[in-house]
């Protein structure tokens, strides 16, 4: 039975990942610890935990005491994150800090943490749900993009550190998924509307991501079309930014 740690476990790619988990120990972090008894109260094998990922020594006491408890934690999946699509000159400075503090600092941290006991024992995975917006930059997501940029670079660091202990790191970078993400990135539904073809199924993406699990992938870019998009963004990348700022700017 392997020990699977998942944050941001209240949304739907989380769920999804649980369904296919269910012969393994899983520690499910979260904001609220009503949505997640609510969600997960009938599953077994599961700790639900309500914490605060931005509260660095709340985090650094629970992965203490998830040690002592359980010895080892075998997989951690980086899940938590949100975003906000918003010209850059109307982003205010708590958004900035905000979005960073979640999406970046809070992987980061974790990942410090568990990956120091996992060195010590040289084996163990770290799965960042990073984003497509990490890779290909489009307008309205400067500051989404600007704190998943980040989060890849800080992985693809962290995954040649840790390669000499045999421990893997996988970024998963995915386009839009049907989640409850865009209650708050895109209110008006108007996004989710233009990227229709893009748009990914939570069930699909989480079955990818845990078929990744305990094999060394480098990354995972989905769906297919955004990942040709992403190698011609990286191969020509001033014909990309004309094409970012046009068609596909769907912001």
């Amino acid at each position: 039975m392997s020990t699977i740690l998942i944050t941001g476990a209240s949304g739907g790619l989380a769920q999804e990942m649980v369904k296919l988990l269910p012969n393994d120990q899983l520690i499910l972090l979260g904001r609220n610890k009503e949505k997640l008894a609510q969600l997960y109260g009938n599953h077994s094998h599961t700790e639900l935990v309500e914490i605060d990922i931005t509260d660095d020594q709340a985090l650094e006491t629970l992965v203490t005491d998830l040690y002592l408890r359980y010895g080892k934690i075998d997989v951690l999946i980086n899940n938590a994150g949100y975003g906000i699509f918003e010209e850059f000159d109307k982003i205010s400075n708590q958004d900035i800090h905000q979005m960073f503090e979640v999406n970046t600092f809070a992987l980061m941290n974790l990942s410090r943490l568990i990956a120091r006991h996992m060195k010590k024992s040289r084996k163990g995975h770290i799965i960042n749900i990073v984003s497509m917006a990490g890779l290909i930059a489009t307008g309205k997501s400067s500051l989404y993009s600007a704190t998943k940029f980040a989060a890849i670079g800080f992985s693809n660091a962290l995954r040649l550190e840790l390669m000499p202990y045999g421990i893997y790191v996988t970024t998963v970078n995915p386009g839009p998924i049907r989640t409850g993400f865009f209650d708050q990135a895109d209110p008006d539904g108007s996004y989710l509307k233009s990227v229709d073809r893009f748009l990914l199924e939570p069930d699909v993406v989480a079955k990818k991501i845990v078929k990744t699990i305990g094999k060394n992938k480098r990354e995972l870019n989905l769906p297919f079309l955004l990942n040709i998009a992403h190698i011609f963004y990286t191969l020509f990348p001033k014909l990309a930014d004309k094409l970012a700022g046009g068609i596909l700017n769907y912001k």
